[in-house]
């Protein structure tokens, strides 16, 4: 079930809603339980038993381990627990993956290839995986206690704003809000929450949906068809779709929660007017960033290693396992790597002549981060690389794809909204909007704004049959 669905915003928000404030405070933990998994079973059914069984012999393992005095038995059941949960991800995202390249190696060798039968991923493992690793790891080091109620744990797991694309939310971050979140439950959250809703609705049905439609338009062009700006044109697309589609995402979860009390992470910080790629992965993704820093960099050592060449090396590391996470396809283990690339180039030297270059750095960090995107978008390198080959071919064009009014005006919008925050003024609307306690006077205006978002958005996506969503499939 997507966030921006007729179904989901005419029937199950408002059923939801309508059961889950009507409820007393004793239950409501009961109607957000059965509403998440009603919602993941709506969209997954053959796999809701394998979230709900998998977490249930979770929780009882932590438990088991956070009890043991034995250290050792502890190691045990903390290796049985990350097993599980990664061998569970492997096997159902990458086991596709590794037998394709085997069998391209068996072929070659003149081998006959391994017979397989290609699995279908569940709908957000890739985000509840990592949720999961967070709770056992937590309560192995002891940072918090393990839940006492198998309901609570689920609902950590579960709670469906955050289940199908995060964002990513430490056990420890997350622990005592199961039991204090009605607390701030309270009707100004109700209303900045539900505008906070809206807004993401809006990125992602008027900028990303048309962003979108134009970058598959062009990325299927026929290679004679596919020249220097349309290819610059179907990357620009892409990467304003993967922007407004995911942040706009992340604003409808984080709206969700603060309806219900919860407090989320932001995960997106006008990643556009990053200064530098390390810029930029402070404020793209953040709470894959702060993941992958807190469970993997650390662990590797991070920053306290002996010397320059191990610490590029644990860089190298994380964002190669970053790609890998977005994707099992060497098109998103090549895009990590050009990121890490660019991390240690900027840790070398490129990061002193960024500094000086002040807010004007972006025009550094937003090519490269354009073109990091195509292989993000093709996920395979000898297409990216045609690709990227008409970018920089500069040669004569016989042909030029038409954008018609509302790309033109949309793709004005995605650069408005991704790039205002550089000036003053700007950064404060945005601060006003997102985080500001809000005066009556601006109650009146966003909910006027909301209602014109909601019809708007309701009839697009009522006449249109385009509406994908992107990390989806991670």
């Amino acid at each position: 079930m997507v966030f921006s669905s007729v179904i989901f915003i005419l029937y199950f928000l408002p059923v939801f809603f309508l059961f889950y404030y009507l409820a007393d405070p004793r239950y409501k933990n009961t109607i957000i339980l059965l509403g998440s998994i009603l919602f993941y079973a709506w969209g997954a059914p053959q796999f809701i038993f394998v979230i709900l069984g998998t977490t249930l012999v979770d929780f009882y393992v932590v438990r088991k381990m956070y009890a043991s005095e034995n250290r050792r038995v502890s190691k045990v059941l903390l290796g049985l627990s990350v097993s599980l949960n990664l061998g569970l991800l492997f096997y159902f995202k990458y086991s596709n993956f590794f037998i394709e390249n085997v069998n391209f190696l068996l072929y070659h060798n003149n081998v006959k290839p391994v017979a397989w039968t290609k699995l279908v991923l569940p709908i957000g493992i890739s985000f509840y995986t990592f949720e999961t690793l967070t709770y056992v790891v937590d309560v192995y080091k002891r940072v918090h206690k393990p839940l006492q109620r198998f309901g609570d744990y689920l609902l950590y797991i579960i709670l469906f704003p955050k289940l199908i694309a995060g964002p990513i939310i430490r056990y420890h971050d997350f622990a005592g809000q199961i039991y204090d979140h009605t607390k701030h439950e309270t009707a100004e959250n109700r209303l900045t929450g539900m505008y906070r809703f809206f807004i993401g609705l809006g990125k992602k049905v008027f900028i990303a949906n048309v962003m979108g439609a134009a970058a598959d338009e062009i990325f299927a062009l026929p290679d004679n068809l596919l020249t220097t700006t349309t290819a610059w044109m179907g990357a620009l697309s892409y990467t304003f779709q993967i922007y407004f589609d995911f942040s706009g995402y992340s604003d409808m979860a984080i709206g969700l929660g603060k309806m219900m009390g919860f407090r989320f992470p932001e995960n997106f910080d006008n990643p556009y007017t990053a200064r530098s790629i390390t810029d930029f992965w402070r404020r793209w993704h953040i709470t894959l960033g702060t993941w992958m820093r807190n469970y993997l960099y650390i662990p590797l050592g991070g920053n306290k290693v002996n010397s320059q060449w191990r610490l590029y090396l644990n860089l190298l590391i994380v964002f190669i396992a970053s790609g890998l996470w977005h994707g099992a396809a060497w098109g998103f283990v090549i895009w990590g790597a050009y990121h890490g690339f660019f991390l240690i180039a900027e840790r070398l030297v490129l990061g002193r002549w960024l500094a000086r270059a002040g807010k004007l750095a972006c025009l550094y960090t937003f090519p490269v981060v354009l073109i990091g995107w195509v292989f993000f978008r093709l996920e395979h390198l000898t297409p990216s690389l045609h690709f990227l080959k008409h970018m920089f071919s500069w040669s004569a064009e016989n042909y030029q794809w038409m954008a018609d009014t509302e790309y033109k005006t949309i793709l004005v919008l995605a650069f408005v909204f991704s790039f205002f925050t550089l000036l003053p003024k700007g950064a404060q609307l945005h601060h006003k909007v997102f985080y500001e306690t809000y005066p009556m006077s601006r109650h009146y205006l966003m909910g006027l704004g909301v209602v014109i978002i909601f019809i708007l958005s309701v009839s697009r996506i009522t006449l249109s049959t385009f509406n994908p969503f992107i990390y989806f499939r991670f």
